[in-house]
């Protein structure tokens, strides 16, 4: 018998235990899928962001953001890629985003991301932070970064703050 057909013959045992069905394993419930919105709760959400964003093209955004999703995701949960996962990014500090590997330049940043550092950062990354890693040139377009804004706000767990209502 040679070695390999040996080694075979030994390590297949413990290759079928490690792919068991885990026997007295503690089996933990499956992972709630992420709500997703309607087009109607889309609709509504957008018409009540901030002016410009309440006028963005939500399609629009969705194909220009296409450009960013081979690093960012955006669901609530979702994975860090080569960028970070964008699920609550405004109203959060720059480089805050829990376990992901930022660069000096963005750890030590001092802004909270906000539809206006959003626009600036988007029309180039590289001027707005020397310094980060983020190689996307930037979208020079103002109506994609509106959308794309808008477009975020929508998909990222945003929601506007009710104005107050006047006392009677």
């Amino acid at each position: 018998m040679t070695r390999l057909a040996l080694a075979a013959i030994l390590v297949l045992p413990l290759a079928l235990v490690g792919c068991g069905d885990g026997g007295d394993a503690p089996q933990s419930a499956p992972a709630k899928p992420p709500r997703v919105l309607t087009d109607g709760e889309k609709a509504e959400l957008l018409a009540a962001l901030p002016a410009p964003y309440d006028q963005g093209d939500l399609e629009n955004g969705r194909r220009a953001f296409a450009r960013c999703r081979a690093c960012h995701t955006l669901g609530e949960g979702g994975a860090d890629m080569t960028g970070p996962n964008l699920y609550g990014v405004f109203g959060r500090k720059a480089g805050e985003r829990p376990r992901y590997n930022y660069s000096n330049a963005m750890r030590t940043a001092d802004f909270t991301w906000d539809a206006a550092a959003l626009d600036h950062w988007l029309q180039n990354p590289r001027t707005f932070l020397p310094g980060n890693k983020m190689t996307f040139p930037g979208l020079p377009d103002a109506t994609d970064r509106r959308d794309v804004i808008a477009f975020l706000k929508v998909e990222t767990g945003y929601r506007p703050t009710p104005s107050p209502t006047p006392a009677s």
